[in-house]
Order: structure tokens, then C-alpha cells, then sequence
């Protein structure tokens, strides 16, 4: 210890010094504490994406900024979602092709147990709007949207196999062009004929773009219609990457996808 060499005097200044800096040190860890959870609660909120749902937008092992405030807030756009509002507040309506993170209440594990989980989907379907598939298109107030057939998607699932899956660009009514999935032949997938779906007024139609591969609005028991004050916010920009797994942090820098930092999410 520096201390025990020094004078009487100097022992308490260098004491008064050193509970100076610690104090000091606490006070701006105390600061950036309070700036980061105030950040998180209504501005952004950080998500990682633990499916393929979502391929080719998102992927396995991205991570991404979540824009709260672009909707307004409701009790669950809030950590713990505490009973404060009736419904939305500060909002408006999300547009059509928006990539959404939501709260479902609807999740069940594989022991049957219901878990409310957070999804992240695309909206397709409005207040009003009438929403059905037909031989693995998806159609619009009884409109087809525009389907452009491009390259082959090549990727590796879960178990380490490579997958070459046909890819197109869907184009919305409102002008709105993502990409999507389709591994199945059209109107072979389990979820390629669907009834007509009318969404209820202050809920939303969500659909994976990963279309063979998503649980979504268009099966009623596991998602359904969602409603409005179960939207935490959209899905804005990817702030990393990686194909390692979570677990193991130390191995991210080596195993990195550089390329889809900072991406902007269409």
C-alpha cells in the first residue's frame, strides 16, 4: 500500500484523494447507468434474433436497434409492461412492410406451457384490410402483391446444412419491396392456402419472410391478429452480427458478418 510511507498528513490527503476519484468514479457510473436505462425504456431497445423466421432480411445471430418511440408506447413497450395505459399514446400507425418487434402472448413451449415471448415479424395487414394466401402469395384486398423471381438464397441451417432456396422480391400496395423465402413449391407449404383473415380494428397481420419457416398471423393459435399495445416498436438498424453462438462471446470478433453492420433494416 502507497499509504503506510507516508506521513500523518500525507496519508490523509492522499485518503481525501483517493475517496475524491471513487467518488467521482461512481457518480459517472451512476450517470451513464441512468442515460442507458432511460435510452433503453423509450428510445431504443436492443434485440437479437434467435430464429430464421425473418431470412433473408434478419438472421440468426444479428443484432439490432428497436426504434420505440416511432410508435408511441403502451404498457408493453415498457420493461415489465406496468398496467399504465389503456391502449397507445404519442403513436402512429405503423406503415405497411414495417419490420416489427412485438410482445406475444400467444408463445407456447415445446412442454405446452404458454411463455410470453417477443416476435419480430413484417406487417402486412392494417385495420380493415382483408389478408389471405393463395397458392403462396400473398394477397391483399383480394389483390396479389407483385412477386419478382431473383437469385437463389444460399445459406446454412441450424444443423449445418446448405440450403439453396428459391428468393423474390415481394412488392406491397403501397410501393414497400422486401425480400422473401420460399422453399417450398408455391401452394405446396403448410401455410400456402389460408382463409380470409379481416383485421380487427386496432390490430395488426404479421407474416415471416421466411415464409416456409414462420409462425405468424397466419396460424390463429400461436400468433393470430396482434393488437396494437402489444407492438413494442420497429426493428431500425443492425448493430452487429455474428455466426457464433451467443454462448460464446470470445469467439465473435473472429466469426463476425461485417458486411450487415450498420445495415439499415428494410
Amino acid at each position: 500500500m502507497i499509504s503506510k510511507y507516508l506521513s500523518v498528513e500525507r496519508k490523509a490527503d492522499y485518503e481525501r484523494i483517493k475517496q475524491s476519484w471513487l467518488w467521482k468514479e461512481g457518480i459517472g457510473f451512476f450517470n451513464a447507468f441512468v442515460v442507458a436505462m432511460v435510452i433503453r425504456t423509450f428510445l431504443y431497445q436492443p434485440f437479437s434474433i434467435p430464429s430464421g423466421s425473418m431470412y433473408p432480411t434478419l438472421m440468426v445471430g444479428d443484432f439490432l436497434f428497436v426504434s420505440k418511440f416511432c410508435y408511441g408506447y403502451s404498457n408493453h413497450t415498457f420493461p415489465f409492461a406496468p398496467n399504465m395505459f389503456n391502449d397507445r399514446v404519442m403513436g402512429r400507425e405503423p406503415r405497411l412492410g414495417d419490420v416489427v418487434v412485438f410482445h406475444n402472448p400467444k408463445h407456447t413451449e415445446a412442454d405446452g406451457k404458454v411463455n410470453p415471448v417477443d416476435y419480430i415479424k413484417r406487417l402486412v395487414g392494417k385495420p380493415g384490410d382483408r389478408i389471405q394466401v393463395k397458392q403462396g402469395v400473398l394477397h391483399i384486398n383480394s389483390k396479389p402483391v407483385i412477386l419478382e423471381k431473383i437469385e437463389d438464397y444460399h445459406m446454412t441451417d441450424e444443423d449445418g446444412r446448405f440450403l439453396v432456396i428459391p428468393q423474390y422480391i415481394e412488392t406491397l400496395p403501397n410501393g414497400m419491396k422486401h425480400r422473401i423465402l420460399k422453399a417450398k413449391l408455391m401452394g405446396s407449404g403448410r401455410l400456402d392456402n389460408t382463409e380470409e383473415f379481416i383485421v380487427p380494428e386496432g390490430h395488426y397481420f404479421l407474416m415471416g419472410d421466411n415464409r416456409d419457416n414462420s409462425s405468424d398471423s397466419r396460424v390463429m393459435k400461436a400468433v393470430g391478429f396482434v393488437p396494437s399495445k402489444y407492438v413494442i416498436g420497429r426493428a431500425e438498424i443492425l448493430f452487429f452480427s455474428t455466426e457464433a453462438k451467443w454462448t460464446q462471446p470470445w469467439t465473435w470478433p473472429f466469426m463476425a458478418r461485417y458486411n450487415r453492420v450498420l445495415n439499415v433494416i428494410r
